[in-house]
Order: structure tokens, then sequence, then C-alpha cells
């Protein structure tokens, strides 16, 4: 398969989220154009972005929605379940935790983990436990946990996130405010909500400066 930029990647989970809400609304098939008008994106570009994996698509007859659902899911791993855990149960890690689409896109949330003794083993987030921290490398290794989701200030999720790197986790959803840096064959995505909210506050400005 021919190296796919970034731009299309982040777009495949958009695709994947339209479609289904046409599946819940029993759409057979769609054509680019219908797609286009639902998610501001071009004709062309769908096409072109489609393309990369072989089309999909029939002249004259659009998209069948759910075989490219289907196909889209592939794409992005869906069929398949990930074992995923949460290192830090506070607020944050509980809202992840309470998210029940990920376990509908196949996102098993087998464990939280924290310090704080008046969590461990007194609440469930979701039916999931919260464990004490210090037990989380040998549970690492006995579950083969595969994404491990960093909600944690800075200093902590560094180091911990160093300590699994070493047991062999190989992706984390970091939510801690710093950028992790692991060699290629470590797959970080950086989630940084204070920077999401600056952006919106630039366009904010950015509309009000035009409007004067």
């Amino acid at each position: 398969m021919r190296k796919i930029s970034k731009a299309v990647i982040t777009r495949l989970p958009r695709y994947y989220r339209y479609l289904d809400e046409l599946i819940q609304q029993d759409v057979e098939r769609v054509s680019s154009k219908e797609l286009s008008d639902m998610m501001n994106v071009t004709a062309s570009q769908i096409r072109q972005d489609l393309n990369n994996f072989g089309g999909f698509g029939q002249q004259g007859y659009g998209y069948n929605v759910k075989y490219l659902y289907d196909e889209i899911g592939k794409l992005l791993g869906l069929d398949v379940t990930h074992k995923m855990i949460i290192v830090g149960a506070g607020n944050l890690g509980q809202a992840i935790a309470n998210y029940g689409n990920f376990r509908n896109r196949g996102f098993e949330i087998t464990a939280l983990f924290d310090k704080n003794k008046d969590l461990i083993g007194k609440k469930t987030v979701n039916g999931t436990e919260i464990r004490d921290i210090s037990t989380i490398i040998d549970y690492v290794k006995n579950e083969n946990i595969e994404i491990v989701a960093l909600a944690l200030p800075k200093g902590p999720a560094t180091d911990i996130a160093e300590k699994l790197v070493e047991c062999g986790v190989k992706a984390f959803w970091n939510f801690a405010h710093t950028d992790l840096g692991f060699s290629d064959d470590i797959i970080v995505e950086n989630v940084h909500l204070s920077e999401s909210l600056m952006k919106l506050t630039y366009r904010i400005s950015e509309k009000a400066n035009k409007n004067k």
C-alpha cells in the first residue's frame, strides 16, 4: 500500500462517524456529493481519499454505506478488540472510562490505575475496577495490554510511560500536559485539551476582528 498522508488518516474517523449516522438512518448508499454536503469536504477530496485504499465506490451508484463503513473500520483497526487501561482515575480518567462509545468501537477498558487510596478497590467506573498503580507493571505484562491512556500530571506521566515501554507497551493515548518522546516503534497520540480550546478562542478573536 502507498504511504498515506496524515491529512487523509485524520479524515478517516470522520468518514466512519458520518457513515455510522447514515446506517442508523437505514441509508443503504451514498454519493461523494452527499457525503460532501454532510462533512464540508469536497466530493473530489472524498474520492481522492478513498482511492488511496482502492476506491470502494461504483460510478453511477456511489458507495454502499455498510460496506464502506466496515472497510474503513478495518483500516482504522476497529475489526479487532484493543485492550486498554487508564492511568489516573481522577475526573478526566473517569470521564474517559464512562464514555460508552469506546466499547462500541472495540476498545476494552480493562482497568483504571491510581495512587489515591480512597479510590483503590472502593469504586468502579462504568463497571471497571480502580487498582493500585503499584501493581500496574505486573498487570500490563499478564494481561497483554495494547493501549495505555495517560490522564496524569506531566511528571508522573513521563515516568510511568517510560516504565510501561520497558514492559512492552507500544501505544499511548496521552492527555498529560507534555509530549512523550519515544522511538518510532512506540506510537503516541498526544491530546492537549488546552491547545484545542486555544484554537477555538483564536477563531473567536479572528471572527471578532473581521467584524470590526
